[in-house]
């Protein structure tokens, strides 16, 4: 009896069956990853991984892709076209059925494509379903064919147009606004992506076109990846001239490789399998690392650089300024997690690890002089290591003698539970002191820098760990640095810089954001790293107090109380406000306005890094200059 009370309520009528393109439209965060920039993007992506396919099967060499100032967005490509007969298994064009049906695509059969990306093979279909219109044209057969559909559904039937004297697929689309956050295409963003694609696709030509802005870019690159190396280290200083690169195929898997090192201490290693960014590494990444060690430890001990007595390198010195493209392109991806962040081949370490191994040796013996300059950074690279070692053991020591592990001008909060906590780093000790004596001690820890703190773009991980700022950030967030991170340790939910709204204070949040970007990159991976954002002005009208913190909201403010009878300050340090000011204005969860710090794309933030904070001033002066007009508030 009580079974049957239980189950009263749940008939098959209870389960809903989503048919053709309606669990998309459900839920689209399933397939395409969230439904904010980042997913609206990746709608580009599909239709452009379909082009790519028809590259790498040797079909395709130009992809033009238009942004329209009704915010439609096109992909062309001179590829074979997508086929017009009937579907035997639907009875509709094989058109339509690529693009209503989930799964329908050449992807599915190995005979079609060897070797191709796409997101799980959902492709143009989620992006016609999400799409407010979709129109596609083929050329193909001598002729020119169209079809139209709203949200997944045709509204036409697939016509011939005209006569067409050479093939290819076009596909324009404006994203659904009720299935996204902004319908916005960002030109930079996808910008960065297709440079990415042409540097990993040799020979293919991507045209990239803003109707809005008439900005058009292309990118071209024969050297493939080897290119890509040199792009990357446009604003640094290589310690030897060519970059080394090889191309090989084993095992039917394809595995291209580029590397050259610099004179800098960070390692900047990129991997991608069939054109995905394996951002997460995975096997091929194993593999490379592996072989990378192996082989310069053997070469420096068959060459005596590394002596008897001497102990091997370790990972990280053969890694210490190296900048590396690993380009993988297998029949069968595995990839772990929604957004195929991880290659999951087994097989793959293997033979990434052989073929470095065997190109690796051959080239150091071949080239003498650069395999020297190479080791002898590595070398200088565990000396320095073995230095950070003996500070941090000193630091530990010092801590225990002193019965204490956190920093004396650390302000700690009473809760220990992350999804609370907060720690603030502020510039200073007088905003240090009005944001102690403000805080909500209960969750929010203060810890007062003095001070710049050490450029790291610049400096070894011996010398970073010398800074007595940087030794107290470290010891309160718990996590330790560089190999020894552990994020499982850290102490705090949120780390938010608070910095003056001047000149300083933005060189002062440039260098922690370089320094976490190097040594505690996982921080802002995870989205633990915040700017906080201070007033620009207090207005002051009668008894009333008001605080903007942009010109436009001073504007708006300005027009709603009336033009006269006020004053207005303008912040230019937390220092000027009091306690109270600083908790309510910037500090207080309910008023208060966060910026979390992502990274989109790390060849994009390693470029910016170094372009700010290497030494090159060029690049420096050129970035400066092409940004000023952004530029809010400049202190001359």
């Amino acid at each position: 009896m009580t079974n049957e009370n239980n189950n009263r309520h749940y008939t098959a009528s209870d389960i809903q069956v989503l048919t053709g393109l309606e669990p998309v439209r459900k839920r689209p965060g399933m397939y395409i990853g969230s439904t904010g920039p980042k997913g609206l993007h990746h709608l580009v992506y599909e239709v452009v991984d379909n082009s790519i396919d028809e590259a790498l099967a040797g079909i395709c060499d130009t992809i033009i892709v238009k942004i329209y100032k009704d915010g439609s967005i096109s992909v062309a490509d001179n590829g074979s076209g997508i086929p017009v007969e009937v579907h035997p298994q639907t009875g509709k064009s094989t058109v339509e059925t690529v693009l209503t049906i989930l799964h329908a695509g050449g992807k599915f059969n190995n005979g079609a494509y060897k070797v191709s990306g796409g997101l799980h093979g959902v492709g143009v279909s989620v992006v016609n379903a999400l799409s407010e219109w979709l129109i596609a044209k083929v050329k193909r057969n001598g002729k020119e064919y169209m079809q139209k559909f709203e949200r997944g559904i045709p509204t036409s039937t697939l016509e011939e147009i005209g006569h067409a004297d050479s093939t290819g697929t076009f596909i324009q689309f404006k994203p659904d606004a009720e299935i996204f956050e902004t319908v916005e295409f960002e030109f930079s963003v996808l910008e960065n992506r297709f440079r990415e694609m042409a540097f990993l696709n040799k020979g293919v030509k991507i045209i990239l076109e803003d109707q809005r802005s008439d900005k058009k870019k292309e990118f071209h690159y024969e050297g493939g990846i080897k290119s890509f190396v040199e792009y990357i280290n446009k604003n640094k200083n290589p310690i030897h001239k060519d970059v080394i690169y090889f191309e090989t195929v084993k095992d039917d898997t394809l595995v291209e490789l580029a590397i050259q090192y610099t004179d800098g201490y960070n390692e900047n290693i990129f991997t991608f399998a069939n054109n995905i960014n394996t951002h997460d590494g995975g096997s091929h990444l194993s593999g490379l690392r592996s072989a990378l060690t192996r082989v310069i430890n053997d070469y420096g001990r068959k060459t005596n650089i590394l002596k008897e007595k001497d102990q091997n390198l370790a990972g990280e010195d053969v890694r210490e300024g190296i900048t590396a493209v690993l380009s993988v392109k297998l029949p069968d991806p595995q990839f772990e997690g929604q957004t195929k962040g991880k290659l999951g081949n087994s097989e793959t370490r293997g033979i990434v690890e052989s073929v470095v191994t065997e190109f690796l040796t051959d080239y150091l013996e071949l080239n003498p002089r650069d395999a020297k300059v190479i080791l002898e950074k590595a070398v200088s690279a565990q000396r320095a290591r073995d230095a950070a070692r003996k500070a941090r053991e000193l630091t530990r020591k010092r801590s225990i003698l002193d019965n204490t592990t956190l920093p004396g001008k650390l302000a700690d909060c009473q809760s220990s539970d992350i999804n609370e906590t907060e720690i603030y780093l502020v510039e200073g000790d007088s905003a240090g002191g009005s944001a102690k004596q403000g805080r909500d001690k209960r969750f929010q820890a203060i810890l007062p820098l003095k001070g710049k703190i050490m450029n790291v773009e610049k400096a070894r991980i011996d010398k970073v760990l010398g800074s007595d700022e940087i030794k107290a950030m470290i010891t309160a967030f718990g996590t330790g640095i560089g190999s020894d991170f552990n994020i499982e340790k850290l102490r705090y939910g949120k780390i938010i810089i608070m910095t003056d709204a001047d000149v300083d204070g933005a060189h002062i949040r440039t260098l922690l954001l370089t320094f976490f970007y190097r040594y505690m990159k996982e921080l802002i991976e995870k989205g633990h790293v915040y700017i906080a954002q201070p007033p620009l002005y207090k207005v002051t009208k009668g008894k009333k107090e008001y605080y903007c913190y942009s010109d436009r909201e001073l504007d708006n403010l300005l027009d709603e109380i009336g033009r006269s009878n006020y004053s207005i300050q303008r912040y230019k340090g937390l220092g000027e406000m009091n306690a109270d000011q600083l908790f309510d204005t910037t500090m207080d969860p309910e008023k208060r306005i966060l910026l979390k710090v992502n990274i989109e794309d790390a060849v994009a933030a390693d470029e910016i890094f170094t372009m700010l904070m290497g030494d090159k001033v060029e690049p420096r002066r050129e970035f400066i200059e092409e940004n000023a007009r952004f530029v809010k508030n400049l202190d001359i």
